[in-house]
């Protein structure tokens, strides 16, 4: 598939009907609950008993059911939205085989300096390193979490609003488009994963409100 091309259409790969997330902080949540409107099952997970993060589904995304790390590990995608700094605390054989898609970020301030995340690799190659057996997709860093919900529009508008997608894994690449295309957002295929450094903090992609043709031009670039 050419880098850059845009993913979008009836022709992705075997749709998903259950999202796992493993973060109930303000991105897991946001993301609950625009999967919630989407029409998917939603699974909450921390590292915590699911008992002790049910209010935490209640009050901050109705419908998602809180369970445990291992239950949500059996998601048709699994989406890690916990501070990166916890990313070595996922099993990576709950994870083998799995769709998984990092939406994690380096943040030296607040994780602290890692020296594993301040070479050349994207933090999506260090967590594949780990996650060694998962379809690692790399892609929802690059959008605040309040904007995820504010900025989604339906297919076919104007004004809608592009997300890259990095992944090793041509069949996960696409069926992490359809999840994209579906919570409103026109996704773009980046190509493999080391492509995820175009679309990192710091970059010109990171944090902008950009359409399919305005992101394939800086992927390109």
């Amino acid at each position: 598939m050419e880098l850059g091309m845009a993913l979008a259409g009836p022709g992705y790969s075997r749709v998903p009907k259950t999202i796992g997330i493993l973060g109930a902080g303000r991105v897991g949540t946001a993301l609950a609950r625009q999967a919630l409107k989407a029409g998917y099952e939603v699974k909450l997970a921390t590292a915590k008993p699911p008992a002790d993060i049910a209010l935490i589904a209640e009050f901050t995304a109705p419908g998602a059911k809180a369970v445990s790390a291992e239950e949500a590990a059996e998601a048709d995608i699994v989406v890690l939205a916990m501070p990166l700094f916890r990313y070595a605390q996922v099993s990576p054989d709950k994870l083998a085989g799995r769709v998984v898609v990092d939406a994690m970020n380096y943040w030296a301030p607040v994780d602290g300096t890692m020296p594993v995340f301040e070479g050349e690799a994207s933090s999506s190659e260090v967590v594949q390193q780990h996650l060694r057996e998962a379809r690692l997709v790399r892609t929802l860093n690059h959008i605040g979490y309040h904007e995820l919900e504010e900025q989604a529009l339906p297919a076919g508008h104007a004004d809608r609003q592009a997300l890259a997608i990095a992944g090793d894994d041509p069949e996960a690449r696409s069926i992490v488009a359809g999840f994209i295309d579906s919570l409103g957002y026109d996704p773009v295929d980046a190509g493999p994963l080391a492509a995820a450094r175009k679309f990192s903090a710091g970059t010109p992609i990171f944090g902008s409100r950009l359409k399919r043709d305005e992101l394939q031009k800086l992927l390109a670039a």
